[in-house]
């Protein structure tokens, strides 16, 4: 699991490569919470590979956070395969999904 972290504007762009499982959600769910702050926050999950239920969580918990706190929190470049494991578990009308990144900064 590869993840990167870029400031846009008002906005952290966290970027997410391979798969985020059990084996790692824990590291990445402490790596999403250090970057969280004042503006939008952006999930590319464009070159994630598989996402397993903890993996879910992480990305539910953290946008748990950020509404909180009353950040915007988009995914964004969902591949069919990982859109269909978010829509299967119910938890993509939870979230506001954009086609790619650059539509997700427009609406931070």
């Amino acid at each position: 699991m590869g993840i990167t972290f870029e400031r846009v504007g008002n906005a952290t762009v966290a970027s997410l490569q391979g798969r985020l499982d059990s084996s790692n959600s824990s590291t990445v769910e402490t790596e999403l919470f250090n970057q969280l702050g004042d503006g939008g926050f952006v999930l590319d999950v464009s070159k994630l590979d598989y996402i397993s239920s903890a993996g879910l969580r992480v990305v539910l918990v953290v946008a748990k956070r950020l509404k909180q706190s009353g950040s915007a929190f988009l995914l964004a470049g969902m591949q069919p395969h990982i859109r269909d494991v978010f829509e299967i578990s119910g938890f993509l009308s939870l979230l506001a999904v954009a086609e790619n990144r650059d539509e997700a900064l427009t609406r931070v």
